[in-house]
């Protein structure tokens, strides 16, 4: 979404690429890879409620365009575990004006995809706070701002708070280190109109 510095463990997306994981399954897929770490076609059927011909199908398409890849040291027999390639995505902006009205749409679905994720994350959260423990509670945020921003200075202030969250990788406590978690962190800079 904005111009950050090349990772490996991040793909950028192109017009070939977006084709390939524009489809909410797809994307499912992927997180669930990303987040749950290597699976199988029906265990990822089982915690997403499809198909395991469906989740087969689309583990194959998203092999096709490089997302996932085989991870053949946990498979037995026919077995087959999945594994991600790549740990984030990039979306570019500019994919969004494509000349190509597929690309333009894969684009859109795309983003709608990322939008229904993080509020599916979010009510996950809220409808499972109970479990964890008072320190967690008291460590989480949902809030919003308003402000009065040009493009230039939001654009700034998107690339402070993701140069503060970066920042926060050198922090990660060491394997083991008791009480520590995977932290989601959504970040939304938006225009709104006042009616």
């Amino acid at each position: 979404m904005n111009e950050q510095p090349q990772d490996p463990q991040v793909h950028s997306l192109d017009a070939r690429s977006l084709r390939g994981i524009a489809h909410p399954l797809r994307m499912q897929l992927l997180n669930a890879l990303r987040h749950g770490g290597p699976a199988t076609a029906s265990q990822l059927a089982a915690k997403l409620g499809e198909s395991s011909g469906a989740t087969s199908y689309h583990l194959r398409q998203l092999a096709a365009h490089g997302f996932v890849e085989d991870a053949p040291e946990l498979g037995k027999g026919r077995e087959r575990w999945w594994q991600t390639v790549h740990m984030g995505l990039r979306f570019d902006d500019t994919l969004l004006n494509d000349r190509d009205p597929e690309v333009r749409g894969a684009a859109d679905l795309f983003m709608h995809e990322v939008a229904n994720h993080h509020t599916r994350e979010l009510a996950t959260w809220l409808g499972t706070r109970g479990d964890w423990s008072e320190a967690w509670n008291r460590s989480s945020d949902m809030s919003d701002w308003t402000l009065n921003l040009t493009p230039e200075l939001a654009l700034e202030l998107i690339h402070k708070m993701h140069d503060l969250l970066e920042s926060y990788r050198a922090l990660a406590p060491a394997d083991g280190t008791p009480d520590t978690e995977r932290v989601r962190i959504h970040t939304h800079v938006l225009p709104a109109r006042t009616d």
